[in-house]
């Protein structure tokens, strides 16, 4: 069983990339909406909690708060941006709106003796001071710590940019460790996820392979799968995930929209049907594409129009297929997360997907999604 981070989702443009840096420490996390309810936290088990920053200000009536029962849990919280700032308010602290709001990079003075920033350090001046390099995104600043809190690193306009509770292993950072720009970011989360929540480096990509090929034959069973092949990484990798744990159970429909590269078509189906032997039925429906897309210049339309066109394909091919009970798509984390209604409930919708929320209700046909935990990145690898 893995040790899990649970990441609670305030609205941050960057919250996706929490989720990622923490993935690349080898721990497994998921993004959540901060209000989830109590049971659900506390059957998830989390080893640790981030919250992450967001739009609102916590000195406004009726904006988002940590579930209260983040800080009885007994696991380390780091708190990033508002994250911070709801915790030092609601762990009895001041937070108010700053004079001075700060965007972009910035120095802050890095005081080490915390465990979450001991040794964290971009340079040290000629007075021994030590430095870090972050990125700011705050109008709203904490001006009182709570109770039991110590100012870990500061600048002149920032008083208190991080904070910590060592014995109850509370953090907060005013800056974004997820980003790039803060240069120590992948050590401070680095130091929070495997120092103080514990979690081991057991989150890797042939492990997932053996637990999902487990996981897709105790859900299937002996029930066959259709898959929609379109050539991309996704359902690609999807497709030869399937096949490897049900083998000719799935079949696969190709489906040649026309918008491929040149061949490209041709080198699908060379791999699937006869390096790696999944049946895979080809339907060219090039011009099927193309006379709904014609004329349509909005990239959000066109995607709607790809995705309604995919969605009436497979119900024409599925309707022959009569022993499929699952219909398997290439569903990632961040489909997922970036679709309205979907797991973060709170962000507004960056585009829409086909693969999250298109099936028709007429197809009755299971959902199978073996990515949907996954980055693109880890889709790759």
């Amino acid at each position: 069983m893995h040790s899990k981070i649970l990441i609670l989702d305030f609205g941050s443009q960057y919250t996706q990339l929490i989720a990622r840096r923490v993935r690349e420490h080898n721990v497994y996390c998921e993004l959540h909406p901060y209000d989830v309810s109590e049971q659900f936290i506390r059957e998830f088990a989390p080893a640790g909690v981030i919250l992450s920053g967001g739009p609102s200000s916590v000195t406004e009536d009726d904006t988002p708060r940590a579930p209260q029962v983040v800080f009885e849990l007994g696991v380390p919280v780091l708190g990033i941006c508002y994250g911070m700032q709801t915790m030092a308010a609601q762990l009895g602290g001041k937070v108010e709106n700053a004079s001075h709001h700060e965007y972009g990079y910035a120095e802050l003075r890095a005081r080490g003796h915390s465990r979450l920033l001991t040794d964290v350090q971009d340079r040290v001046d000629p007075d021994g001071k030590a430095w870090m390099d972050v990125w700011m995104s705050h109008g709203d600043r904490v001006v009182d710590l709570p109770p039991g809190f110590k100012v870990i690193c500061d600048n002149a306009s920032t008083p208190v940019a991080g904070m910590a509770d060592d014995e109850r292993r509370f953090y907060g950072v005013q800056f974004h460790p997820e980003v790039t720009h803060t240069l120590q970011g992948k050590a401070i989360l680095g130091r929070f996820v495997h120092d103080l929540c514990g979690c081991g480096q057991d989150w890797n990509m042939p492990d997932y392979i053996s637990e999902a090929v487990a996981k897709i034959q105790a859900t299937v069973g002996t029930d066959e799968v259709i898959l929609g092949l379109s050539g991309g990484v996704d359902s690609s990798v999807a497709a030869a995930l399937i096949h490897k744990a049900i083998g000719d159970k799935l079949t696969c429909v190709f489906v040649d929209t026309g918008l491929l590269r040149l061949n490209e078509a041709e080198q699908v189906m060379e791999t699937f049907a006869n390096n790696l032997g999944v049946k895979v039925i080809h339907v060219d429906a090039t011009e099927q594409f193309m006379g709904k897309l014609a004329g349509v210049a909005d990239p959000e339309r066109k995607r709607k129009i790809i995705g309604g066109e995919f969605v009436a394909v497979f119900q024409a091919e599925s309707a022959k297929l009569e022993n499929a009970k699952w219909l398997a798509q290439g569903t990632i984390y961040p489909d997922v997360i970036e679709s309205a209604g979907a797991k973060t409930k709170k962000a507004h919708a960056i585009k829409s997907h086909h693969n999250v929320g298109g099936l028709p209700d007429d197809m009755h046909l299971k959902l199978l999604e073996p990515l949907r935990e996954l980055f693109k990145d880890e889709v790759r690898e």
